[in-house]
Order: C-alpha cells, then sequence, then structure tokens
C-alpha cells in the first residue's frame, strides 16, 4: 500500500478537498481523533505526518502548494480562537476561517498572478501576517509577521490574502537583488495590478524607500522620458564643454553600504548629477523625502549632489550647464570629500 495519496479515517470522510487535508490536531479531535490515535497515524510509516506544530497533513507524501498555505494559515490562526476554523457538516459547503492570519509576501503576491514570484508549490517560504497582539513564532517553512496595521485582506482561491501593494513591501523588505525588486514593482504597475501612488505610499509606511535594493529599483521603474533625458544630458555636456564624468555609476563605502545611483559623476571634484525624471508629480512626496536623505547622506561625505529636471535640460541647458560648473569650480574651496567606490550600474 502507497501512502503518497491522501487518507482519512473514518470520521473524516466526507471531508475530501484541500481544506480537509490539512487540519490542526483540534479539529481532529472535534471529528473523534483521539490524541493516541493521531500519534499512531504521524508516526513511522503512518499515513499522515505533522505539516507544522500542531497541523496535520492528511497524506504521508509531499504537501502541495495549496497545502503549504493552507497549512500556513492554520497555524497562524490556531491560537487565536478554539477550534477554529469551524468545522463544516457532511452537508453545508466549506468556508475556511482564518482568525487574525493573512498571507503576504511572495505568497500571496503569486495568489494575485505574479509571473515573477515562483507558484505556491515552489516558495521556500510563507508569509504571514498576525496583529501584533498575537505571539505564534515563525517556524518550518512559515514566517510570522507581526503587525500593528493589519491590511483588509482580499479573498484569492479561497484565502484571506493581503493586497498587492502591502504583500509586494513585505516580499521586498529583505535585503534582495535590485533586479528582483524591478521585476515586482514592474509587474505591480505595468500589469495593472495596483495603482503607483498606493504602491509608493505603501513602501514609505514600511520605509523601504530609503534601503538602496528598494530605491533603485523605485527609480527604474518609475522614471518617465529617462532615454531622451539622459541624451540631453550628454549633449549639454559636450556643448557646454563640461570636464567628462563617468557616466551612469553606483557609489559605495568601501567596504560598508550602498550609497545610490548616479547618472553622471567627477570623481576628482566629487560633484554628482541626478536626473529627477519624476517631478513635479504631486503623488511622490514618498519619493521626494528618499531624494533628500540621499541628498543628506552623500552631501555629508563632501559630495555635491545637482538634481537635474528633463524639462530644464530640454528649456534651459545652458543655465542647467552652468549649475554644473559652478559646483565644479566650488569644488576646490571645500575639505576634501570621503573616498567612494565607484562603479558601473
Amino acid at each position: 500500500m502507497t501512502h503518497d495519496t491522501p487518507l482519512s479515517p473514518r470520521p473524516l470522510r466526507h471531508l475530501a478537498d484541500v481544506h480537509r487535508r490539512v487540519l490542526t490536531a483540534a479539529q481532529l479531535r472535534a471529528h473523534g481523533v483521539s490524541p493516541a490515535e493521531l500519534a499512531e497515524r504521524c508516526g513511522p510509516g503512518g499515513p499522515w505526518r505533522e505539516l507544522l506544530p500542531r497541523v496535520i497533513l492528511l497524506h504521508s507524501g509531499p504537501p502541495t502548494g495549496e497545502e503549504r498555505l493552507h497549512g500556513a494559515l492554520l497555524y497562524a490562526a490556531r491560537a487565536a480562537r478554539q477550534g477554529v476554523p469551524a468545522q463544516p457538516t457532511a452537508q453545508g459547503p466549506h468556508r475556511p476561517q482564518y482568525p487574525d492570519a493573512v498571507l503576504t509576501g511572495a505568497a500571496a503576491l503569486a495568489l494575485h498572478g505574479f509571473s515573477a514570484t515562483p507558484p505556491p508549490d515552489a516558495l521556500n517560504r510563507v508569509d504571514v501576517l498576525v496583529s501584533r497582539q498575537r505571539r505564534p513564532r515563525s517556524t518550518g517553512y512559515v514566517r510570522v509577521l507581526r503587525t500593528s496595521e493589519p491590511p483588509e485582506p482580499q479573498r484569492v482561491a479561497g484565502l484571506p490574502v493581503a493586497p498587492v501593494a502591502r504583500a509586494l513591501a513585505d516580499a521586498v523588505a529583505e535585503p534582495t537583488d535590485t533586479e528582483t525588486v524591478r521585476r515586482l514593482l514592474a509587474e505591480a504597475v505595468r500589469g495593472g495590478h495596483c495603482e503607483r501612488a498606493a504602491l509608493l505610499r505603501e513602501l514609505a509606511r514600511a520605509r523601504l524607500l530609503h534601503r538602496p535594493h528598494v530605491a533603485d529599483a523605485v527609480d527604474a521603474v518609475f522614471a518617465e522620458g529617462r532615454p531622451a533625458a539622459e541624451d540631453r544630458l550628454y549633449r549639454m555636456v559636450r556643448e557646454y564643454g563640461l570636464p567628462d564624468p563617468v557616466w551612469n555609476v553606483d557609489l559605495r563605502l568601501p567596504g560598508g553600504p550602498h550609497l545610490g545611483g548616479l547618472d553622471a559623476y567627477w570623481p576628482d571634484h566629487a560633484v554628482a548629477v541626478e536626473l529627477d525624471t519624476r517631478a513635479p508629480r504631486q503623488d511622490d512626496e514618498a519619493v521626494w523625502s528618499r531624494y533628500a536623505g540621499k541628498r543628506e547622506h552623500l552631501e555629508r561625505l563632501g559630495i555635491t549632489v545637482v538634481y537635474i529636471t528633463p524639462r530644464k535640460l530640454r528649456d534651459c541647458p545652458e543655465q542647467q550647464a552652468t549649475v554644473v560648473r559652478t559646483a565644479l569650480m566650488a569644488s576646490a574651496d571645500r575639505e576634501p570629500a570621503a573616498y567612494v567606490v565607484v562603479r558601473p550600474r
């Protein structure tokens, strides 16, 4: 006899859907499964196994993606209320409830239909939001995120899921490569999953816009008219006789943190130019705040940052060239800047 297919004891024979292939120990007791019987069935060679603490998989094979998501919610919701979720009857439909547990992060994005995230059965980790008053611990493949601002969940495939903006913010909260974040942001906005302003607000709420892996991705995805602006910047440097900078670089402290990307940088003068391709949008207050923080950080290191908008490059390039030239000339009167590592981006 193989144990790779779902098996159920007699009290559970009417519960065949995915929500019944994973149950808590309390639910099994409600169905008449004694602790001794449960221990026997989850023992070596038994037909069941413990998927998560006190969450039982009613077969011995690998869990499906749906079973892993359902198990994660059951684990996080288990302590919220005795006997949750409520049990259906043989005649009544199953409407699982998960008090105070909401899928977020990559798992939620996968359910929302993102192609940039792995499918549920390929996720190494499933993130679940619970309120800050709760105390479940992360375990196994489940990471429990406690929050004082739980989102209003959306129902996707019968499961409570965080809205796209919140799920994405939780997905990128841990440092990862900029390209991964860029793909997620691009799919969220260009794929019509959420509004640009809502996503920026959520990233600002989570205090992520100052983090390099998020900041650079925001710059890449939300920049408007960048190719034309870059072309005008090249022409301005050439036509108005400015010294040649290094183009499109990232700055880092030696052995330290990433300082941000720049469109042009004059290392001998510690002067940088960054194209501001977002102005004058009114929904970008959070991004303006990040710009100010980046500028202040660089200037504390002795690096002068000149922000130029595409409109000014188009309408008054000579004036913008004068601003840059003045900054270059003034560098001789400043204290030497901190040593930074310059890398192409």
